[in-house]
């Protein structure tokens, strides 16, 4: 009884000032013990193993050592290798690495329906002019994409649109105004080889109250009648566009300029808006 007695005792934590057996030592002093008998080599595959953001919000807090693993860029740096996102300039590498892991996980086309697989879903209608907007099969080949149907204007003016909100693809306020990664837009467009048309494209960052910051609106682009009738990309990336954007409203379509009954105006596909690493510019 006695010898069972001293055991209890002795296996009793120490008490802090406070009396809790809870000051007796931090967090991360108690798992220092622990996680010393696995290889921190062990414990780095076993956090590759697991969800970016549980790594970040729960793992990093176990310990020092973990911690530092995770702060690491070595970690952001295999976990890129091995999910296939390398930087478009093998030569600069990322400054951040974790930063460029997750706007590469992050990345999407953030247009919905760009290529008229479900007719005009995702789309709203601002101009419907002639005999109004249509979709049919994309007859020109798009280089580097097979593309099987377009958006076909008319002879009167047809514009449609799509208004992304940024907050509710992902991208918090915090994240868009202190890092303000690129934005990149990108539209296909190409005439009838038979017939003129006008191709219009306005692309603008929002503020909360849906207020433009900062706008692309090339001039139209004109074709005359008898052209090849190739396909055509419109690029432009937003960048350093300060703090406040919350969406981004795309536009875009065109018109027949010859005045022709029926769908010969511009066509348009394959559109996209994306966020993505600084180091792809």
């Amino acid at each position: 009884m006695q010898r069972s007695r001293r055991a209890r005792v002795i296996s009793k934590p120490r008490m802090g000032q406070s009396g809790s057996s809870r000051d007796f030592h931090p967090r991360s002093d108690s798992c220092s013990g622990l996680c010393s008998d696995v290889p921190l080599a062990v414990v780095e595959e076993i956090l590759l193993n697991l969800p970016a953001h549980q790594v970040v919000r729960v793992c990093r807090l176990v310990c020092h050592e973990w911690k530092e693993l995770v702060d690491s860029a070595a970690h952001w740096r295999e976990r890129c290798r091995r999910e296939g996102f390398q930087p478009h300039d093998a030569f600069r590498p990322p400054e951040d690495w974790r930063l460029f892991y997750f706007l590469s996980k992050k990345r999407r086309n953030l247009i919905k329906n760009p290529r008229a697989e479900e007719e005009f879903n995702g789309w709203t209608i601002v101009q419907n002019g002639g005999d109004l907007w249509s979709v049919e099969a994309n007859s020109v080949e798009i280089p580097n994409f097979t593309v099987p149907k377009c958006f076909v204007t008319s002879y009167e003016l047809c514009l449609k649109q799509q208004l992304i909100n940024l907050k509710k693809e992902g991208y918090n306020a915090a994240f868009i105004d202190q890092l303000q990664p690129p934005i990149k837009i990108s539209d296909w467009y190409a005439p009838r080889f038979d017939c003129g048309s006008e191709y219009q494209i306005c692309v603008e960052l929002l503020d909360q109250m849906k207020k433009p910051t900062h706008t692309f609106k090339p001039e139209p682009v004109f074709f005359p009648q008898w052209n090849d009738q190739q396909w055509c990309e419109m690029t432009h990336v937003f960048k350093d566009y300060g703090p406040g954007v919350r969406f981004i409203r795309f536009t875009h379509g065109g018109v027949d300029t010859q005045y022709w009954a029926g769908w010969y105006g511009i066509r348009v596909t394959n559109s996209s808006v994306e966020i993505y690493p600084a180091q792809e510019r």
